[in-house]
């Protein structure tokens, strides 16, 4: 399509409906005020109606539920949603995200009070959740439904609008605690406080403010050691000892003429608890001593709302929003690697030489000659960095009424920046190298005073290595009104206009090319994008029973032109006890900026998350089963075979846009008093779907990647290319069930039941068009969608929560189980051990006493039985069980006490 035409379409197009709009704005002013009942904005609409009248499947959670239920943070809230196949944000270093449908986390939407924040700053495609403060919140609204009709890109899967409180009057702090019932770390305190002044009604004005402050202290792996035992590790086809001459202190090492990786100290057992022995006389770093199961984590979130009634009908309020999240990610001790072109070598003068004056045991067969050595460095501990995202946005909205119409129109600008920083255990690589060479450096032991104090010149710690900034700036303008009358009621309408700009840019900086053992070179990429679309809505009601209502979107994006997206949807209630709905929907995602515009470089960036056999130089296994293998003559084991190889990812300027279609089909029906039933039918086709093709592809079927193994001259693999590419396409498909019910009132108090269940029917990834499509219901299979984590997405079968409810005067109770069905596990390992994954059932339970003055207490029990997360044999969980899935706390006990004044 030329774009230059499709401009001025959209320009010609927006000038005319921006006149008609304002000119009947203008007629109705001289009309008299509305007076109907009092209507409010559902999400997936721009109609104002009653909240109970709607079309499509959305669901809320009130801020209350999150004290009911103990939640600390606002990953707790996404975990729990039946309908999203979110991560566990345990080694997240984006922080946390929302994936409704598992259709990835770019593909759902996020809004603060019904519009956009900026994006979490180096991948631009999806809002990080820990920066908004969970203190301001009165609701939470699902979309259940793709709304790109209504919000345009991004809104695939579906919504979730965070909506702040309006209003708060008096003030209120609170205090949790939460404690692991087992030693170690992973306990969390949370301290909130919000005050407001202004009465709307009579002072007219209103101002408030809230600040929430979390932190998470760092679980390790041998804290829970009972979860990756070297025995549970074995019986699942994953031993840690079928490694052999990997990173390990005292260092393995190779010759130029004996590729056989060795360790002086093997006989001996190696050196705990820095390593333990492996296979082929070699020793392996212990994964259980180093390996970190939680990552420590804060977040200091404010936000500040001031509000203005100017008339009865206009309210003008600004708000302004800050949230700061810090993860501290922990890795293995720092490595050493070939630093620009100079090898980890020890030369036969090192007094740290087997055989030489420091005391290094002799190994027979050496001659003197230079080893090339594989070494942990354990005198420095874990490696770890400090990822700081700061998000901020202000936004000024005006609303009222003006004759017949109801108007609304917004101001924003959000700015989100990112830093990482080596904040511990990083030293410059060829430092590294320099002092192996001198001998100042021993690889075999730890350092005397003089190797110390060297390690201390080369470190690199507290300095800032990535810049990240994402940037978002909009005006909306939105009018609706009533129309005339129907036989079922007010026809009604909405338009509106949307105008935005979305900048990022990130960088590497140059000192990313010292640190070799991050495996990161310094790069810079940046880009920008003018969004400009108009929207409008109809609401129809034929009969007192059917409505139907229709919306449309066209966008014109500076960088692709035009996209057209209409939406219809009914309901129609043939009883008061029933209930139909329906809906059907086009939607559209553009290349995110980093995905278009990112970083680009020519050779490898990193590794790949889970452990491999280079199919060239490690033949002869089966086929995406590391360790199978064997290596040819003249390399070395332990850098072909079952070890993470060097990865190329970044953007793709070549990338174009991905389409969908989407439909919703359901009832919600009132059989016997006092329950509910809503059951809904969704189903969502993809096309062009923008991903990284999942690692385990390449290595289940080398010949057809074979073009994405790029190697060097001499046949060493430089990089797997792993760059955003747009693949084939993506069926899903499901049920939606939630069923409430009350019992009657009796003497021992109130209860109540829900069950929020969804039911996976369809799950099918397409890796290349016109390729066949692979299930994915119930099992790791190839999914890939985009998601920032390189863990595959989980698609559960069948994902409930059961909540259970008790009120009695001042007492109040709440048990809640969260269920997620068996699984097929990997088992890209021997047939012996190929395994399901059992079913995962959580239960909590809370208590809530407000007999106190201004106070309230809530105390609960996280997973009361002390379930253990699911075990997995994939390759990519490196402890063995489901870290992205499920916590490996294990039960805990959480207090909350909130002072109200």
């Amino acid at each position: 399509m030329n774009k230059q035409i499709s401009s001025t379409h959209s320009k010609l197009v927006l000038s005319s409906i921006t006149l008609a709009v304002l000119t009947m704005m203008n007629q109705a002013a001289a009309q008299q005020a509305d007076t109907a009942m009092q209507r409010v904005e559902v999400t997936g609409s721009s109609i104002k109606r009653l909240a109970t009248e709607m079309a499509l499947p959305v669901s809320t959670i009130k801020a209350d539920e999150f004290t009911k239920r103990g939640m600390t943070s606002l990953a707790d809230v996404m975990m729990a949603l039946p309908q999203s196949n979110s991560l566990a944000p345990s080694n997240a270093g984006s922080g946390t995200n929302i994936n409704l449908r598992g259709l990835g986390v770019n593909r759902t939407l996020v809004l603060l009070n019904g519009r956009r924040l900026a994006n979490e700053a180096i991948a631009d495609g999806y809002a990080n959740l820990d920066v908004i403060p969970m203190s301001s919140l009165l609701r939470v609204e699902i979309l259940r439904d793709g709304a790109s009709s209504i919000y345009g890109s991004d809104a695939i899967g579906g919504v979730v609008n965070f909506i702040t409180k309006s209003k708060v009057e008096g003030g209120s702090v609170t205090a949790q605690y939460v404690q692991p019932e087992k030693s170690g770390g992973g306990d969390e305190q949370r301290l909130s406080a919000t005050f407001g002044k202004g009465k709307l009604a009579t002072d007219g004005w209103n101002i408030y403010g809230t600040i929430d402050g979390r932190q998470r202290s760092r679980l390790a792996a041998r804290d829970r050691a009972e979860l990756s035992s070297n025995e549970l590790l074995t019986s699942i086809g994953r031993s840690p000892t079928l490694g052999s001459g990997g990173y390990a202190s005292p260092a393995n090492f190779t010759t130029a003429t004996n590729k056989n990786a060795a360790n002086p100290y093997y006989k001996t057992g190696c050196a705990a608890p820095y390593s333990i022995q492996g296979a082929k006389n070699t020793c392996i770093i212990d994964n259980n001593e180093y390996g970190t199961a939680l990552h420590e984590t804060r977040q200091l979130t404010f936000y500040a709302r001031g509000t203005k009634q100017i008339s009865d009908d206009h309210t003008l309020s600004l708000d302004y929003m800050r949230g700061e999240s810090t993860i501290i990610s922990a890795r293995n001790p720092t490595q050493s690697v070939t630093a620009k072109g100079m090898p980890a070598r020890v030369p036969a003068g090192s007094k740290w030489y087997p055989g030489g004056t420091g005391g290094v045991p002799a190994v027979a067969g050496l001659k003197g000659e230079p080893l090339t050595v594989t070494w942990s460095v354990a005198d420095l501990g874990l490696a770890s960095n400090k990822d700081v995202q700061l998000n901020q946005r202000l936004a000024l909205v005006d609303e009222g009424k003006i004759g017949e119409w109801d108007y609304k129109g917004g101001l924003v600008y959000g700015h989100s920046g990112r830093k990482n920083y080596y904040n511990g255990g990083y030293v410059s690589g060829p430092g590294l190298n320099t002092g192996l060479a001198s001998g100042v450096l021993n690889p075999f032991g730890l350092q005397d005073e003089a190797g110390k104090s060297y390690l201390r010149d080369i470190s690199v710690d507290g300095q800032l290595n990535r810049d990240s900034t994402s940037t978002f700036a909009g005006v909306d303008a939105t009018a609706s009104r009533t129309l005339m009358q129907l036989p079922g009621g007010s026809l009604a309408m909405a338009v509106g206009v949307d105008i935005h700009r979305d900048t990022t840019e990130d960088t590497r900086l140059p000192i990313t090319n010292e640190v070799s053992y991050a495996n990161a070179s310094s790069s810079h990429g940046e880009g920008a994008r003018n969004v400009s679309a108009l929207y409008a809505e109809l609401d129809i009601p034929i009969s007192k029973q059917l409505t139907i209502n229709l919306a449309a979107r066209d966008d014109y994006f500076s960088d692709f032109g035009n996209t057209f997206n209409p939406k219809a949807s009914f309901r129609y209630e043939p009883s008061k006890t029933l209930m139909l709905r329906g809906s059907a929907n086009t939607g559209f995602r553009a290349p995110t900026l980093f995905d278009r515009y990112g970083y680009r470089l020519p050779g490898s960036n990193g590794n790949t998350a889970a452990k491999w056999d280079d199919p060239t130089l490690c033949p002869g296994g089966k086929p995406g089963v590391a360790g199978s293998g064997t290596a040819v003559p003249g390399t070395v084991a332990s850098e072909v075979c079952n070890v993470a190889l060097p990865k190329q990812t970044g953007s793709n300027d070549q990338l174009t846009p991905e389409t969908s279609r989407g439909w919703t089909l359901g009832m919600v029906v009132e059989p016997v008093k006092n329950l509910t039933l809503s059951l809904d039918y969704w189903n969502i086709r993809m096309k062009d779907m923008l991903a990284n093709l999942p690692e385990q592809a390449y290595f289940q079927d080398p010949v057809k990647y074979k073009d994405l193994f790029v190697r060097n001259p001499d046949g060493s693999l430089a990089y797997i290319k792993n760059v955003t590419m747009n693949l084939g396409g993506q069926k899903t498909a499901g049920i939606d069930l939630t069923a409430t019910y009350a019992l009657p009132r009796m003497d021992i108090g109130e209860f109540n039941f829900q069950l929020d269940g969804t039911y996976l029917t369809q799950f099918d990834n397409q890796l290349e068009k016109d390729g066949p499509y692979v299930s994915n219901v119930g099992r790791f299979g190839l999914a890939s969608n985009g998601t920032t984590s390189n863990f595959p997405i989980i698609t559960y079968r069948w994902k409930h929560t059961l909540k259970m409810n008790w009120k009695r005067g001042d007492w109040s109770s709440q048990l809640t189980q969260n269920y997620n069905s068996h699984y097929e596990d990997q088992n890209l390992v021997a047939a012996e051990y190929q395994r399901e994954i059992k079913p995962y059932s959580v239960w909590n339970l809370t208590g809530t006493y407000s007999g106190f003055k201004n106070i309230s207490i809530v105390a609960g029990i996280t997973n009361m039985f002390d379930e253990n997360p699911p075990v997995t044999n994939h390759s990519g969980y490196t402890f063995g069980y489901l870290s992205s899935a499920a916590s490996p706390i294990g039960r805990s006990y959480n207090l909350r006490m909130t002072y109200n004044f």
